[in-house]
């Protein structure tokens, strides 16, 4: 019935628009049904910004409008550029470019024979909503309280997970005990907790507030520590740090995570009672623990400063752990078969504790172990939590170009503003105007921590092509991609419904947890033998599926979310 309904709704608009294209009467009712082949920004964008939309496999005509969605007039009418095929989305396209448009407004592109896109929004601060919803999402990943209705809604649900009484894995070290370890964030789909993947997401976290403080104020969020005085971000980001600091060893090192055996079914949090473990010790984990609490240390002194000097004291014995362990690299054991977020190169992670270390304490002994040679300054798609450190460490030191020798600081700023123009350039040549060519696991994160480098250059240089390079990758997750999907639950009209996530999978709610970034498209289709169905054969931007079984390119994780963060908060401050 839908699909005769939009064939309806086609035909009258190509049979009005053919009898009288040029008057406002001829513009067809809005309805239900809008064209899956016009991509775009299903939120909207800047005055001020590049604006553009993807028409694929378009009909003959050339024509597009824009047209005001409340009073049904057209606002601008342009020309489609010629037609192009993109090998990595798999399609035939042609550009509508209607970036002349700045009045603040709600509008539909209309393109004849196709109909409308989603609704779009154009005004300043555009992004708002969906920025201070991407950091809600982390309260709905809080473990070991009951999610309450008055700031839940409808996904309230009941407390889960104590964790006041882990017993130890044998791979910690240790033959017999418990800790307590409560609190922190479920790390992705999963009810498991995590320290790399808690210290690199808190990191990218960090970042914004450092550079940007006055973003999120209190009562901003409606979670329970609104009201208290001090800003909701800073209180979210507090819950997940208040867990990792219960996660170091008395010798300084930290556990790697906190997990069962394996992987829970898809049951609520209550239901999920396996028993937990603390598992295995090691370098990358306390490094990265390191570097975050030393940033902790800095964001929190002017607001909490005994509980600055805790997180500094923590990060200290952290590293000299690590100066006695220099390589202790973490694998599964045996008998554990969840998340390993293994890495054996601890390069990265030596650099970005040594920055964030000597940031905060000025001590000439993190300054002399700094790595200054050989720095790679190419990103690469799908390092992430295994190598993108190096990047975090390198912008506060630029930052803080103080803490740091003026030839130092120089080979720092010219190596990100090189690596942003490649990206730049990369971007301007790919289809959909993102900046990477190679899609792995959680590629929207790639997509963003990419942006991340460009949104550095721009505060280095404020050169327009890298503003506008990260507002674009932002288009695409937002629904300009080979998908036509708005890629963060809850935000656009057409989202992951079905996101590997197993609240949202077992809480019996039409709609999944809101503010939760999916994963993204992945070639490498890990997940087909759980059950993920694709298309045969599909080209690498189009390798997703809005299924619930699709690990590999419809999950969420925290370190997606988290530059997802960054760059809504960059873009909130810098657009205009």
């Amino acid at each position: 019935m839908k699909g005769i309904v939009k064939l309806l709704f086609l035909c009258c608009t190509t049979a009005i628009l053919m009898l009288c294209s040029s008057c406002e009467e001829s513009l067809p009712p809005i309805s239900d049904t809008f064209s899956e082949q016009i991509r775009l920004n299903q939120i909207g964008y800047y005055p001020a910004a590049i604006k553009k939309a993807v028409i694929v496999d378009g009909p003959e005509t050339q024509k597009f409008m824009v047209v005001d969605s409340v009073a049904m007039n057209v606002l601008l009418t342009g020309t489609l550029s010629s037609a192009e095929d993109w090998k990595l989305a798999g399609e035939t396209v042609r550009i509508a470019d209607f970036t002349k448009l700045t009045t603040p407004g709600t509008y539909l592109l209309l393109v004849p024979d196709l109909g409308y896109s989603y609704p779009f929004k154009i005004k300043k601060n555009v992004l708002h909503e969906a920025f201070l919803g991407s950091i809600k999402g982390l309260y709905y990943q809080r473990v070991g309280i009951p999610l309450k209705k008055e700031h839940a809604g409808k996904w309230h649900r009941d407390i889960a997970h104590l964790d006041d009484s882990i017993p130890f894995h044998p791979s910690t070290g240790k033959t017999s005990g418990y800790i307590s370890s409560p609190g922190g964030w479920y790390d992705a789909g999963d009810y498991n907790k995590y320290i790399v993947n808690a210290a690199f997401p808190l990191g990218q976290f960090y970042l914004l507030q450092e550079q940007y403080p006055e973003l999120v104020s209190d009562n901003m969020l409606n979670i329970p520590e609104s009201g208290n005085g001090r800003s909701d971000y800073l209180d979210e980001l507090k819950y997940e740090m208040d867990w990792a600091l219960t996660m170091q060893d008395g010798d300084g090192g930290l556990f790697h995570k906190l997990t069962t055996k394996n992987f829970e079914g898809m049951v609520m949090p209550s239901a999920a009672t396996s028993q937990r473990y603390i598992v295995g010790k090691g370098t990358t984990a306390t490094l990265d623990f390191a570097a975050c609490a030393a940033q902790a240390y800095r964001v929190f002194k002017t607001v909490d400063s005994a509980y600055a000097e805790k997180c500094l004291t923590a990060a200290k014995k952290a590293y000299d752990w690590a100066m006695e362990n220099p390589a202790v690299a973490f694998t599964n054991p045996e008998d554990v078969h969840t998340g390993q977020y293994g890495d054996a190169d601890f390069e990265d992670e030596w650099f970005w504790a040594n920055a964030e270390l000597l940031v905060a304490t000025q001590d000439s002994v993190y300054r002399n172990n700094i790595k200054k040679k050989a720095i790679d300054f190419n990103f690469k798609a799908g390092e992430s939590w295994t190598a993108y450190m190096r990047f975090l460490g390198m912008f506060t030191l630029l930052d803080n170009k103080e803490a740091i020798s003026e030839p130092f600081y120089n080979s720092i700023k010219n190596g990100i503003i090189a690596s942003a123009d490649r990206l730049v350039t990369s971007a301007q040549e790919l289809d959909y105007f993102q900046p990477i060519d190679d899609f792995h696991w959680g590629s929207n994160s790639d997509v963003l921590n990419a942006a991340m480098v460009m949104a550095q250059a721009y505060r280095l240089k404020g050169s327009p092509k890298y503003l506008i390079g990260v507002q674009q990758a932002m288009d695409y997750i937002l629904g300009n991609n080979a998908m036509g999907v708005s890629y963060l639950t809850g935000f656009g009209d057409k989202t992951p419904m079905f996101i590997h996530h197993r609240q949202s999978a077992a809480d019996g709610l039409e709609d999944p947890v809101p503010g939760l970034l999916s994963g993204g498209p992945n070639s490498r289709l890990q997940d087909v033998a759980g059950g993920a169905v694709y298309p045969e054969n599909p080209v690498p931007m189009q390798s997703w599926v809005d299924q619930e079984p699709s690990y590999a390119s419809n999950e969420i994780c925290l370190n997606w979310n988290a530059p997802m963060t960054y760059v809504l908060g960059f873009l909130e401050h810098e657009s205009d």
